[in-house]
C-alpha cells in the first residue's frame, strides 16, 4: 500500500501523522506526506508572480514537512519509507487529490477540522473537498488522536446497509482490514421512528421486521465477503444515530468504515445524511470508501 497523509503545522496535522504511522506499521506500507500551500495570485505587468511571496510559501511548506519528518522519526517510522512532497493548490483537499493521483496513493489520511469536539471528527473544507472528489478511500483521525494513540489496530467495524453498488466498496474494505491484519465486524443501525410516528400501533412490529431483515442482510454479506474467516455481525437498535452508535462497544484500536452513498458519482466518496451522522458520532478513526471501489487496490476501478 501507498499512504498519503496531508500535513499542516497544527494539531490536525499531528493527528493525521499518528494515524498514518499506525497504518504504515500495520500494513508495511510506504508513506507520502504532503503539505499543500495556496498558489500565488497572478499580477498584471512584466512580473506576473511575486517571487518573494512564492519563496515564502514554499519555505513554510518545507518547514512543515521537516517538522513532520521529525514527528514520524519519533513514531518509529523508518525514514526510508517516507517521501515528503510540497504541492500548490487553492484548495487543500483538491490539492491532496492531485498528489494522490500523481503518486498512486491507495489511501488518504487527514485529521479532523479544528472546530470538532475532542475525540470526535468534524468535516471541514479539506475533508469536504476529499469527500466530493477523492477516487481512493479517505481515513479521518478524530481530534486529539495523537495525544493517546493505540499501539495497534484491533478491529474494523463496517457500517453496512444493503444497497446498490455496495459489494465493491465492502470487498475493498475487507481487503484493507486484511492488510491491517485485523478482523472485520459488520454493523447495521436500526433506528426507532422519531416523534409521533413512534406512537403508531404497529411501530414496534415494523422495527422488529427491520431488525430481522438487517440480520439477514448481514449474514449474507458476511458469507460473501468474510474471505473464509468468521465475521462478527451486529444489529444495533436505538433512537438516533449518535445514541445508537454510542451503545456499540468500540475497542481502543477500532476503525469504523462507512460505504459511500449509492447516489454519489462513480469512483468518488459521497456521503448520505445517515453516513455523515455516523462520522460525526464516531469516537474512533473513520474510513470512507468511494463508490465504485473494488478489491485489488484501494483505488476505484480504472477508466
Amino acid at each position: 500500500m501507498r499512504i498519503l497523509a496531508g500535513y499542516s503545522s497544527d494539531d490536525r496535522g499531528t493527528d493525521a501523522l499518528a494515524l498514518a504511522a499506525l497504518v504504515v506499521r500495520a500494513a508495511d506500507a510506504r508513506l507520502v506526506v504532503a503539505n499543500v500551500h495556496p498558489p500565488p495570485w497572478p499580477a498584471r505587468g512584466p512580473g506576473s508572480v511575486d517571487a518573494e511571496w512564492v519563496a515564502y510559501l514554499q519555505g513554510e511548506s518545507q518547514a512543515a514537512l521537516t517538522e513532520a519528518a521529525e514527528i514520524l522519526a519519533a513514531s518509529d517510522v523508518p525514514e526510508s519509507d517516507v517521501t515528503l512532497r510540497v504541492h500548490s493548490h487553492r484548495g487543500s483537499g483538491r490539492g491532496l487529490i492531485e498528489v494522490a493521483r500523481a503518486v498512486g496513493a491507495d489511501l488518504i489520511v487527514i485529521g479532523s477540522a479544528p472546530r470538532g469536539r475532542r475525540g470526535r471528527i468534524a468535516i471541514g473544507s479539506t475533508a469536504d473537498q476529499l469527500l466530493h472528489g477523492s477516487p481512493v478511500p479517505v481515513l479521518l483521525a478524530p481530534r486529539g488522536y495523537a495525544d493517546d494513540p493505540p499501539g495497534r489496530f484491533e478491529r474494523m467495524t463496517v457500517a453496512y446497509w444493503r444497497q446498490r453498488d455496495a459489494d465493491g466498496p465492502l470487498a475493498a474494505a475487507a481487503e484493507i482490514a486484511a492488510a491491517l491484519e485485523v478482523p472485520m465486524r459488520l454493523l447495521t443501525l436500526v433506528l426507532r421512528p422519531p416523534g409521533i410516528a413512534a406512537k403508531f400501533t404497529d411501530s414496534g412490529g415494523v422495527l422488529d421486521r427491520q431488525a430481522a431483515q438487517a440480520d439477514d442482510d448481514l449474514r449474507d454479506a458476511a458469507a460473501r465477503f468474510g474471505g473464509g474467516s468468521p465475521v462478527e455481525r451486529l444489529t444495533a437498535v436505538g433512537t438516533g444515530v449518535a445514541k445508537t452508535l454510542g451503545s456499540v462497544d468500540m475497542l481502543p484500536g477500532e476503525v469504523l468504515a462507512c460505504l459511500s452513498s449509492h447516489g454519489g458519482p462513480l469512483r468518488k466518496v459521497f456521503l448520505g445524511e445517515g453516513a455523515r451522522k455516523i462520522v460525526r458520532a464516531a469516537s474512533c478513526p473513520v474510513l470512507l470508501m468511494p463508490r465504485g471501489a473494488a478489491p485489488g487496490s484501494g483505488r476505484g476501478p480504472a477508466d
